[in-house]
């Protein structure tokens, strides 16, 4: 084989070795400049004038319109507090108390971002939803079956991910929080 043909066989397989991984790093979806706080991740440059390119292709294809971070903060688990990918088979306990922020909401998604179809339309659970005495310890469980109280349905089968998004954070976006203010995710068992 010429050199030439050697040449333009690398630069192409190059080409589709890199754009390859640049496609699975955007789809794989990292909040910005990533800080991890237990199971929940966040990033301090999306919604800003200064979001890198990198930043800006994940908001674009995950559609989080990612409003500056004095107006709304973003947090994503694919994960629950042991480290384990959260899994539509098993049922989760999720557990806060008050956020810093005027109001909040956890979303459920699968892992390319859609929500997820289920039977009852429910898709989201927030503090505007919760009455005045629970706003100070809430619970939510997140399982492929109906549950009593506050119940995020999960689906059926495959991964799934959670949204946290706090809108009008008391730090002014800063991103001070603790992660020990979060959410907590507790496994309670699989089927």
């Amino acid at each position: 084989m010429r050199f030439g043909a050697r040449l333009a066989l690398c630069a192409l397989a190059g080409a589709l070795i890199g754009t390859g991984g640049a496609v699975y790093s955007v789809r794989a979806g990292a909040l910005g400049d990533q800080i991890r706080l237990g199971p929940w991740t966040t990033g301090r440059d999306f919604g800003s004038a200064r979001a890198s390119g990198y930043t800006r292709a994940v908001v674009a294809l995950r559609g989080l319109l990612a409003l500056p971070a004095r107006e709304a903060r973003y947090y994503n688990a694919a994960i629950d507090g042991a480290g384990d990918p959260l899994d539509r088979r098993c049922t989760y306990r999720l557990s806060g108390g008050t956020l810093p922020a005027a109001w909040w909401s956890v979303t459920l998604y699968d892992p390319a971002g859609y929500l997820v179809p289920n039977p009852a339309n429910v898709h989201s659970v927030g503090s505007l939803g919760l009455a005045p005495a629970e706003q100070g310890r809430w619970v939510v469980t997140i399982s492929p079956n109906p549950a009593p109280g506050r119940w995020l349905p999960s689906g059926g089968a495959g991964r799934f991910e959670l949204t946290l998004r706090t809108y009008l954070p008391a730090d002014g976006g800063r991103g001070e929080i603790a992660g020990d203010r979060l959410p907590r995710i507790e496994k309670l068992g699989c089927a």
